[in-house]
């Protein structure tokens, strides 16, 4: 996705946002739209059940590297999400990227340049970029 892309639905984002223009209302929205993403993806596990989740502890060799570890760790999703619960599920993510994108916008700040630097500071850290 380059970033004129990226750009057009920033800009497309400022213009629709009219009813929830405040910051305190992008922040309730972009926490109620996460919300929504996890009800999504539960509804599709416990309704439809066509994807499951399957947790347990992760197998962790600490005489192996982080690599030969990364084989035998597991997602706890299996199944793949039908036709609906996909539809759902896409349309509750894209809300969520309206409202960090709006949240974006109230800050002065490029979408773009947020997946730039966020793709930059995974590079440089790689496995080590997240706790």
């Amino acid at each position: 996705m380059g970033e004129n892309i990226l750009g057009e639905f920033q800009e497309q984002v400022s213009q629709l946002l009219i009813r929830h223009r405040s910051v305190l209302d992008v922040l309730s929205k972009t926490q109620e739209s996460t919300a929504r993403i996890n009800r999504a993806l539960t509804k599709a596990i416990t309704e439809c059940g066509c994807v499951q989740i399957t947790a347990k502890k992760q197998p962790y060799d600490t005489s192996k590297s982080l690599e030969e570890n990364r084989e035998h760790l597991d997602t706890h999703f299996s199944g793949h999400l039908c036709e609906h619960c996909r539809d759902v599920l896409t349309e509750e993510l894209g809300k969520n990227l309206f409202y960090l994108t709006a949240l974006c916008n109230i800050a002065e700040i490029k979408f773009a340049d947020v997946l730039k630097s966020e793709g930059e500071r995974l590079n440089t850290l790689g496995v080590f970029n997240l706790s």
